[in-house]
């Protein structure tokens, strides 16, 4: 199998009408205790394992070096440390925390989400990991400490222009928002550090905030080439950065804006799954032995 058809399976797995009445059946179990949420959505996770993910065009990045890392282990789940990372490859490693903007669709949700992240190492794998520390978005959603999510993030923006414009406008109160405005006209493509961007991607974890002490861990199944090169944003092109979240409170600096100008193929683990990888080699096997036939839709 090869990257393309590989993107065609991808999105044929995501049936609009279907993600239509996984949000209607949203607004109905939402309302149930969270451990009977987690049972419902553990329950079908067992007969769909993988989930498709396609992150739309102009997914965009916001790096800020965080200059007391010892702040940072108060946020992360247990099982990990703070660790030093590279954007680019052969670019200066330092303590990160990021901020993710993008669109996606998926066989259960369609729509915009941020998310704030923090760089650490799994201290039992020894695997990069982006910890998911907060989050927010206009379409639903779910995690072990919440459950099923309503959206939090009404009258979000998050566009482009013919003008070669990124926006997102995106707000879940006073306290939690995104504003960002950067102009990618001219910029270059440049290659990635490999083990933040696909060995992290194989190892992602909710942090204390958005959920449960052990961490909720998961993996996102991918080709290699999707996370190998990105826009490198020079940030006097980056005219608004305006960030607050539960972790913004670590005083970080921004360092480094980054957007993807494709979109990007995946298969996410369902709740409650895990799968390990350890390296790009056997990411890549994986990839190309998944039968598209046999994955199921968790909706």
């Amino acid at each position: 199998m090869n990257i393309l058809e590989y993107a065609k399976g991808v999105e044929k797995l995501v049936d609009p009408v279907e993600v239509g009445k996984v949000h209607y059946m949203q607004t109905k179990l939402k309302h149930l205790p969270v451990f009977l949420q987690r049972k419902i959505i553990t329950s079908a996770a067992k007969k769909a394992s993988k989930m498709p993910f396609v992150v739309e065009p102009y997914c965009s990045f916001l790096f800020y070096e965080i200059t007391e890392p010892e702040r940072m282990q108060q946020f992360l789940p247990e099982g990990f440390v703070p660790a030093k990372t590279a954007v680019f490859e052969g670019g200066p490693e330092k303590y990160y925390g990021i901020v993710t903007m993008f669109r996606v669709h998926s066989s259960v949700f369609w729509g915009a989400r941020t998310e704030f992240y923090l760089v650490a190492e799994n201290s039992k794998t020894g695997l990069l990991s982006w910890i998911i520390c907060d989050y927010i978005s206009d379409t639903i959603s779910y995690d072990e400490k919440h459950g099923l999510k309503s959206p939090d993030a009404h009258g979000a923006v998050m566009t482009t222009t013919c003008e070669g414009d990124f926006v997102c406008e995106m707000s879940a109160g006073e306290d939690k928002y995104v504003r960002c405005e950067m102009n990618l006209e001219g910029t270059k493509m440049r290659a990635l550090n490999s083990r933040l961007w696909i060995e992290g991607n194989t190892s992602i974890a909710y942090g204390r905030l958005a959920g449960e002490a052990d961490g909720d861990l998961f993996s996102l199944t991918f080709f290699p080439e999707e996370m190998k090169r990105a826009l490198d944003v020079p940030l006097d092109k980056v005219r608004v950065a305006d960030v607050l979240c539960g972790t913004g409170k670590l005083g970080g600096v921004l360092e480094r804006a980054v957007s993807f100008p494709y979109a990007q193929h995946m298969l996410s683990d369902s709740p409650g799954q895990k799968t390990y990888y350890g390296s790009e080699a056997k990411l890549r096997a994986a990839v190309e032995r998944v039968d598209f036939k046999k994955i199921k839709s968790l909706g």
